[in-house]
């Protein structure tokens, strides 16, 4: 009998030493996984929100970024440098080690960037550039130059003879201004052609439809809109159609939105550049992981834009981005 109690209890200290045993490896292992999966923050600031290009372009980074098991905080400065320099270094003391940052004014960001350097953080450019980018890790963006030089090329082909253009871009914004030379430096290529107006500091649908509702006042001829973007191409239509001049004028957009495309396909807008979002937006993940791994990333890298027109519509999804 002594013998029956010994030998049970026996097992029984064998079995708690087992599971101790087993409790303790599954503890260091689970404290090791959890001490390499410690969260990442990025964060990113665009120069609006109210823009699907760049919805579009946050949920692709915020989506790749969720499935490394990090965390990406967005900020929305609403077209305000000052305001997106504030939200930039309460990011900084939030813990971020990354920013994407995609500045509402080329110059005036340089604070904020430098602030960011100071404490650590790598900066990847999105969708545009700065004045200064020597403190910035690397720059991602579309070839907003070639951009701007389809759109002139398409015009040509369609009125050879000349027309009288309407130019509508952002002084303050890389991507638009470069979008603005490619077009510009195209046109001057071609006899004929003439800039009857340029329209500054537009980037959004509800700005460009005021602003070229009061151009259409001036009463100056013309038979095409270059909007550099496709929210000022969109809100350029709209000041067209309310007044009831929109017949037989050009329009031209910069970003291959779905709302663009669809307005395309029924003819009441001519073309678009379009850009590439959830391309650029995996390309800057993966660039910032590299850089995060110790690997070299690129300085500048250009993605490619396609033209979209009546013409080729039919190969592109209306109710999504490229």
């Amino acid at each position: 009998m002594k013998k029956n109690i010994i030998f049970i209890i026996f097992r029984i200290c064998i079995s708690i030493l087992i599971v101790s045993v087993i409790l303790s490896l599954t503890f260091i292992f689970f404290s090791g996984y959890l001490k390499k999966h410690t969260p990442i923050k990025f964060g990113a600031t665009y120069m609006t929100m109210n823009n699907p290009y760049f919805q579009v372009l946050d949920e692709t980074m915020k989506r790749l970024i969720y499935d490394y098991g990090d965390v990406l905080i967005s900020r929305d400065p609403a077209q305000n440098q000052e305001r997106q320099n504030i939200q930039i270094v309460d990011m900084i003391e939030e813990g971020i080690s990354v920013l994407f940052l995609n500045p509402v004014d080329r110059t005036k960001i340089l604070p904020a960037i430098n602030a960011c350097k100071k404490a650590g953080v790598a900066i990847f450019i999105v969708d545009t550039d700065a004045e200064d980018i020597s403190n910035v890790i690397s720059v991602i963006q579309s070839d907003n130059y070639m951009a701007g030089v389809q759109c002139a090329e398409d015009m040509v082909t369609r009125i050879p003879t000349g027309g009288n253009i309407v130019v509508l871009y952002d002084t303050r914004i890389s991507s638009t201004r470069l979008r603005y030379d490619g077009f510009i430096r195209t046109v001057e290529k071609y006899n004929g052609f003439n800039i009857v107006k340029i329209i500054t500091d537009v980037s959004e649908i509800e700005v460009a439809t005021e602003k070229v509702r009061s151009f259409l006042r001036e009463k100056i001829d013309f038979n095409v809109i270059f909007a550099s973007n496709d929210p000022t191409a969109l809100g350029s239509l709209a000041a067209l159609q309310q007044s009831g001049t929109d017949d037989k004028i050009l329009i031209y957009g910069v970003d291959g939105s779905p709302d663009v495309k669809s307005m395309i396909s029924k003819g009441f807008i001519t073309g678009t550049a379009a850009q590439y979002p959830i391309i650029m937006g995996k390309m800057s993940v993966e660039m910032a992981y590299r850089y995060l791994e110790g690997k070299d990333v690129p300085k500048q890298i250009l993605v490619d834009t396609d033209m979209i027109t009546q013409e080729n519509i039919g190969l592109y999804n209306l109710d999504g981005w490229q």
